[in-house]
């Protein structure tokens, strides 16, 4: 067991994001409610890690503007900015005169350079980073995920998993917008009652896309220890009598909860406590267990993490999404082989909660 104290624990996982180029200088870190969320931990917790990386210099906070990572620099002034225009016209001039006297004339020259400069675009355009040491995944929270980026560098040597959570729907944006390597997903297609496929077709039209399952896992209501309210469904929250904590708009547990709730009648404002959202199942179980909420839609992984009672209701599908043309970097096949190997069996185990009897199965969908 890890005896190192938790707010030391997430000050050491935002040094090593910043060493290894995941958070670059002026990049935001989570709010701290949002950190406190994903580590399961107080605010206050947080607000301590932070303090010790502010003592460093490796960030800074200002009111009003979150924190940064420290160094970010200052706007040139305009007389610097009218020398590096001087210098650069006095270089392409120096090139022009060179290609001239070569045997070129000015028009050749032009186009040459219209020609290069719209290649660089086209290279510049293309997702680099996995080829520079990080994944970026942007998608639905998991705790699967978090072991992911903690062991990402002993599954895959030398990178480096990006996390951000965004819900199901901004990771296969993120992927489709080339903002991501990785999107994960389990969103429910209530018309075909399956998973994720629809969507896939929908937000990328005409790609190539392979669909990497993490596994099945469980969805449920997570109550506290005992389920003092006797929950037993989720008519129980159309008593109004227990308080509900909600996840985000976006987010697949999110569009199943709302698919479920017009099935069954039930008007979402007659819970208490629909509005509060959350970003995290961890967020979820940990406003249950400091008595926020009576009752949260989340995966039982994240119940069982905190102790918590859970109430069984469906059984889902969490893929990692990637375009075709990424299912060959190292990065991802390394991933996609230890998915499917006994470690990975045993590390969701000891997770609880998930059946990987899909684990490491790969659909492919063609343009």
């Amino acid at each position: 067991m890890d005896r190192t104290p938790l707010y030391q624990q997430i000050a050491e996982s935002v040094r090593q994001e910043i060493l290894y180029g995941s958070l670059a200088v002026g990049d935001f870190l989570p709010p701290v409610r949002d950190m406190a969320g994903r580590w399961g931990c107080t605010s206050g917790t947080v607000q301590r890690a932070y303090a010790e990386l502010a003592r460093e210099g490796l960030i800074a906070s200002r009111a009003g503007q979150g924190t940064q990572v420290a160094g970010a620099p200052q706007s040139s002034t305009p007389d610097q900015a009218a020398l590096r225009r001087a210098s650069l016209v006095n270089q392409a001039e120096r090139f022009l005169l060179e290609m001239m006297a070569a045997g070129h004339d000015s028009a050749d020259v032009t186009r040459a350079v219209e020609s290069a400069v719209e290649r660089w675009h086209s290279m510049a355009s293309r997702p680099a980073p996995a080829a520079q040491g990080i994944v970026r995944f942007a998608g639905s929270h998991d705790p699967a995920i978090e072991q992911l980026a903690r062991r990402f560098d002993g599954i895959a040597a030398g990178y480096t998993l990006k996390v951000s959570y965004t819900g199901s729907l901004g990771g296969l944006i993120a992927l489709a917008q080339g903002e991501a390597e990785l999107a994960g997903c389990h969103l429910w297609d209530e018309e075909s009652d399956c998973y994720n496929v629809p969507f896939v077709r929908r937000l990328l039209p005409g790609r190539a896309v392979i669909l990497l399952t993490l596994a099945q896992r469980h969805l449920g209501l997570i109550v506290a220890p005992g389920n003092p309210t006797a929950i037993g469904g989720l008519e129980s929250l159309a008593s109004g009598k227990v308080r509900l904590v909600n996840r985000d708009q976006g987010s697949g547990t999110r569009v199943w909860l709302d698919a479920q709730l017009a099935r069954l009648g039930i008007e979402p404002t007659r819970g208490a406590g629909y509005p509060r959202e959350e970003t995290t199942h961890t967020a979820v179980a940990s406003a249950v267990v400091e008595g926020q909420a009576d009752v949260g839609l989340g995966v039982e992984t994240a119940a069982l993490a905190r102790g918590l009672g859970f109430v069984p209701l469906a059984r889902e599908r969490y893929d990692l999404v990637m375009l075709e043309s990424m299912w060959r970097l190292p990065a991802l096949e390394a991933l996609g082989a230890w998915l499917r190997s006994r470690d990975a069996a045993t590390t969701l185990a000891e997770l609880g909660g998930y059946d990987t009897a899909e684990t490491g199965s790969v659909i492919r969908i063609d343009p």
